[in-house]
């Protein structure tokens, strides 16, 4: 059985920004996303709205919230 190569992570730190920054970026970055690349965004707040834009596009996530109260969201295709 052949092993899929680990995915390529494409970083996005959106903590220090102000809305409509922060989903501005994030829809760039995923449109720019490769085959096989994710996106792992940090966010101050968790961000509800980018969810069922993210699922109408075709995207999953998972969403975590970190030590710091801050937020870590993996995309994929």
């Amino acid at each position: 059985m052949q092993q899929e190569p680990p995915a390529t992570i494409v970083e996005l730190d959106v903590r220090d920004l102000e809305p409509p920054e922060p989903m501005q970026l994030a829809l760039a970055a995923i449109a720019a996303l490769g085959e096989g690349e994710k996106l792992r965004m940090l966010h101050h707040r968790e961000p509800y709205p980018l969810y069922s834009i993210l699922q109408q596009r075709g995207f999953s996530h998972r969403t975590t919230e970190l030590a710091d109260g801050s937020y870590e969201i993996l995309i994929s295709r």
